[in-house]
């Protein structure tokens, strides 16, 4: 994999404009959870991944500051669709035009998103404390 190396100011408007987006439209942007391999992009259609549950950002969802995105309160889903392996995650904004992809693993697994455990169970809660993007 290649890696690219920003200044902060660089760093920062990156982020800064993927929370624009996020915040684009006139509701709160979504975290939706899923199984399954990761799209290409986000601009490639979900096919055969399972939707597991969907997280609500604040609106508007975070503020950037030192090569940071910090998501202010997410509310969580206190009824997971199905159950599986979230293995993937799908940013969007609030009419649902996806933004940004983020691979999962649980906490030290190496993804980009990390929960204290990927098993979701149908019917139960999908909480995330706390979500933040670096860069």
């Amino acid at each position: 994999m290649a890696i690219i190396t920003l200044s902060q100011e660089a760093a920062n408007d990156v982020l800064a404009s993927i929370n624009d987006n996020l915040n684009l439209g006139s509701g709160a942007a979504t975290i939706k959870l899923y199984t399954g391999t990761k799209p290409a992009g986000p601009d490639t259609a979900i096919t055969s991944q399972t939707l597991l549950g969907t997280l609500t950002c604040s609106d508007p969802a975070g503020t950037v500051a030192t090569r940071t995105l910090t998501f202010d309160t997410i509310t969580a889903d206190s009824s997971a669709d199905a159950t599986g392996t979230a293995t993937w995650a799908r940013l969007a904004d609030s009419a649902g035009v996806a933004v940004i992809d983020i691979d999962i693993t649980t906490t030290g697994g190496g993804g980009f998103g990390q929960m204290n455990t990927t098993s979701i169970v149908s019917g139960g809660p999908i909480t995330a404390p706390t979500v933040t993007i670096t860069a």
